[in-house]
């Protein structure tokens, strides 16, 4: 069985690479772009749809602010990039904004930003895959009610994709994400020169009545209407998410690293900007209309909607008014934006195990995270977020609107917080640098850094007060009991190294009063002789031999076998009365402890070594069991003696064929 799982994952993985092709990882712009920025990129799919469904609520009037709540999260989008163009050169080791506030405001505030971090990406592929799941379901409305398992399959092939390496992924990457962009922008060519001949048409949707939610009848006026305009907005500063990954994902560029993450980052900020003002300009102008609740929030000529309507995301019916509905270039943009919702996710893939090798590093994550795989890449990181977002997806039924609430919190707390790190870096550096070109370019720096700072601050402020009890809190509670559990890692680490430091007591001279050797003994067979022969071999102060009296005609048989072989060691029948194995093994060790507290205690246990996975269900079973008890007793070594079962050598020599 082990085998066939070796087997199985050359086929999907592929066959390991050696550290010396790590040169073959790093991406070049054209690639780096749709590996990190896949995320922000993809943002306008489901962006304008929660802004349309949050304004909707106070009825078809205030839809038409939608245009302005954008330009809104443009200025922010691209105040962030410019802001994080000046981290990834100050900061190009790929720490991103762990390092930043890690370095600048402290280990508390870095481990928040951290944890932020952390649950943003899983997040990131939960809300990405749950709308890519949604999108297909536009396509194909058989598949309608199966969003779920849609996207759950989506995480597990992208795992596996991201499995055999980043490069590879990219490579996978590039072109659907090219298209994706250049649908896009035709699409709001085409819709731009419609609108400027007459030509554009009115979207399906446009002749919906919307009904406002109680105590929106007056649409955004009063405090009620500011309210839900700030709500409109941080769900649309979803488009934000991704920003972040290209700063921790530096190291992973050609060079020079920082000034090709830095144009990325620019390129990403003027398409996304770009994208995103085209989608609710054509929204906007071609009447789409969106609702929660459709069945209970449009009327039609002033009856509810026919039973079984469903209602297709923004982009779609924009590509429907454009194009025509089942026309080939509709076909292409709802193609292109299921798929890139699904490479979205890809960005997260990216920066999850990144961050989480630099956090085991440091100690705050288990250590088997900070190593690559057979492929170089972090493979413990990607199967901890698949893992992670499958969970998500499974507990909301792949509800977009219900995932997004929990969105973009994290993120903009790690905005913020990296903002902040970066005015002090600056601070401190300027304290130093008396070079005036130098000066003038980091106090320029610094400016840009300081209003990022004013507008990340004010967003999570109006996320927070927002999105609270809409389901931020779940993400404000995750992130918490991470921020202890990596506590708690760190502090288990460090308690650990403290009592294994070497001192005096730990001298390589202090060597044992003695060495007792036990020989664990069931039936007289070929592993317990070659065990005895191994114990006897070190040369043990004393060596006995002990069975354990479960059936007393089987205990006569190996009494009667060993005195037959005339072994020159003393065999021990230790009673069991209710016949429990582990137990009298036990007393017998402790006892011989007790009367030599100084000693060293050898117990030597044969076991075989099968080769089908069946056969270890019916071996070793018990010798698990006391290897596991014996652990625990201070004073105590096992010495595990293998005897290689016959199918363990044709396991091996099928092995040895393969490689």
């Amino acid at each position: 069985m082990l085998n066939f799982f070796n087997a199985l994952k050359r086929v999907l993985v592929g066959r390991p690479f050696g550290n010396d092709r790590m040169a073959h990882t790093l991406l070049p712009k054209r690639i780096a772009l749709p590996v990190f920025a896949s995320d922000a990129l993809s943002s306008v799919a489901y962006a304008p749809d929660e802004i349309l469904l949050t304004l909707a609520l106070a009825g078809a009037a205030a839809v038409t602010m939608s245009p302005w709540v954008g330009l809104a999260v443009m200025v922010v989008l691209l105040t962030v990039v410019a802001s994080y163009r000046q981290n990834v050169h100050a900061y190009p080791s790929g720490g991103g904004d762990y390092e930043i506030a890690n370095s600048n405001l402290g280990k508390g505030a870095g481990l928040t930003v951290a944890s932020a971090l952390l649950v943003d990406y899983v997040l990131t592929v939960a809300v990405s895959m749950s709308s890519a799941a949604n999108y297909l379901a536009t396509a194909v409305p058989g598949l309608h009610g199966s969003q779920a398992l849609i996207a759950v399959v989506g995480v597990v092939l992208l795992a596996l994709v991201n499995l055999r390496g980043i490069k590879e992924a990219g490579s996978v990457f590039a072109v659907p994400t090219y298209i994706f962009m250049a649908s896009i922008l035709g699409m709001t060519a085409v819709g731009l020169i419609q609108a400027l001949t007459g030509h554009l048409g009115k979207a399906a949707s446009a002749s919906f009545t919307i009904i406002p939610q109680s105590g929106m009848e007056n649409g955004l006026a009063g405090l009620a209407g500011g309210f839900l305009l700030l709500r409109a907005f941080s769900s649309g500063a979803a488009a934000l998410t991704g920003v972040e990954a290209i700063s921790n994902g530096v190291p992973n560029f050609k060079k020079p690293k920082s000034k090709n993450a830095a144009t990325t980052l620019l390129l990403l900020g003027v398409m996304a900007a770009a994208m995103l003002a085209g989608i609710l300009y054509l929204a906007n102008a071609t009447g789409v209309q969106m609702a929660g609740d459709p069945a209970h929030e449009f009327l039609l000529n002033g009856q509810p909607l026919p039973e079984g309507y469903i209602q297709n995301p923004t982009i779609s019916q924009i590509a429907a008014t454009v194009f025509g509905a089942g026309s080939l270039p509709f076909i292409l943009v709802v193609a292109a934006t299921g798929v890139i919702l699904v490479f979205a996710s890809n960005t997260a893939f990216n920066g999850f195990p990144v961050l989480a090798s630099i956090l085991a590093q440091d100690g705050y994550l288990p250590r088997q995270l900070r190593t690559r795989g057979d492929r170089l890449a972090f493979s413990n990181g990607v199967l901890a977020l698949a893992a992670g977002s499958l969970v998500l997806i499974i507990a909301f039924n792949a509800d977009v609107t219900r995932l997004i609430q929990l969105y973009i919190v994290g993120v903009f707390i790690s905005f913020t917080a990296s903002q902040l790190g970066m005015i002090r870096h600056w601070g401190k550096a300027l304290r130093v640098v008396k070079d005036t070109p130098t000066r003038l370019r980091m106090i320029r720096s610094r400016i840009i850094n300081t209003v990022g700072f004013c507008m990340t601050l004010t967003v999570l402020i109006i996320v927070l007060i927002t999105k609270f009890e809409q389901g931020a809190w779940i993400a404000l509670l995750a992130m918490l009991a991470l921020f202890l559990i990596m506590s708690s890692i760190h502090a288990h680490y460090r308690n650990v190294a403290k009592e294994l430091a070497v001192d005096e007591d730990s001298s390589p001279r202090a060597l044992p009063s003695r060495v007792h050797a036990v020989l664990l003994v069931s039936h007289v067979r070929k592993p317990v002789l070659r065990a005895l022969a191994f114990a006897r071999a070190s040369r043990p102060s004393s060596l006995d031999a002990i069975t354990v009296d479960i059936d007393a005609e089987e205990t006569a048989q190996t009494i009667q076998d060993w005195e037959k072989l005339e072994i020159p060691v003393p065999l021990t029948v230790l009673a069991s009365p209710y016949r429990d194995t582990i137990t009298p093994i036990m007393e017998y060790i402790k006892a011989m402890r007790s009367a030599s507290p100084r000693d060293l205690i050898v117990v030597y246990i044969p076991e075989y070594v099968v080769g089908k996975w069946w056969e270890q269900l019916v071996h070793n079973q018990t010798a698990l069991r006391i290897k596991t008890r014996l652990h625990f007793e201070p004073g105590v070594m096992v010495a595990s003696v293998p005897w290689q079962l016959k199918s363990s050598e044709d396991a091996r020599l099928v092995q040895d064929a393969r490689e």
